[in-house]
């Protein structure tokens, strides 16, 4: 990797797991929208928490960890009230954060199949 140039991208990215994982979010996933045509954003990060408590903590700690390591807050936030599903808007990069039985329903992976997906492992993260 001598010489590749991280992109504010790809740092906002590996920021935003790294505070899904500081509250033991689950099933990371990053959807990788770049390749394809008129996307809204460049990346789609997708978790999920057992309960609406774990979901505004894992919010919480996104929010936190990219401010504090990039001086940068979400541009929009939505549904923090219920927080069924959380929306962290930071433009490139959008963040869902779900409770797993709503996660399921709207299945986001399968509706930008056509994304490159990775999922992270949280031993792995350092190695995105």
């Amino acid at each position: 990797m001598a010489g590749k140039k991280e992109t504010s991208t790809e740092k906002l990215t590996k920021l935003i797991v790294e505070g899904i994982f500081k509250k033991k979010g689950k099933e990371v996933v990053v959807l990788n929208l770049e390749s394809i045509e008129n996307s809204i954003c460049k990346r789609f990060i997708i978790a999920h928490g057992d309960s609406n408590t774990q979901v505004s903590a894992i919010a919480d700690s996104v929010k936190e960890t990219v401010r504090e390591g990039n001086a940068e807050k979400p541009l929009n936030t939505d549904g923090a009230g219920l927080a069924n599903w959380i929306l962290l808007d930071y433009s490139d990069v959008l963040v869902h954060i779900f409770q797993e039985s709503v996660r399921r329903l709207y299945n986001l992976e399968e509706l930008w199949a056509d994304a490159k997906l990775e999922r992270i492992e949280e031993e792995n993260k350092d190695l995105m």
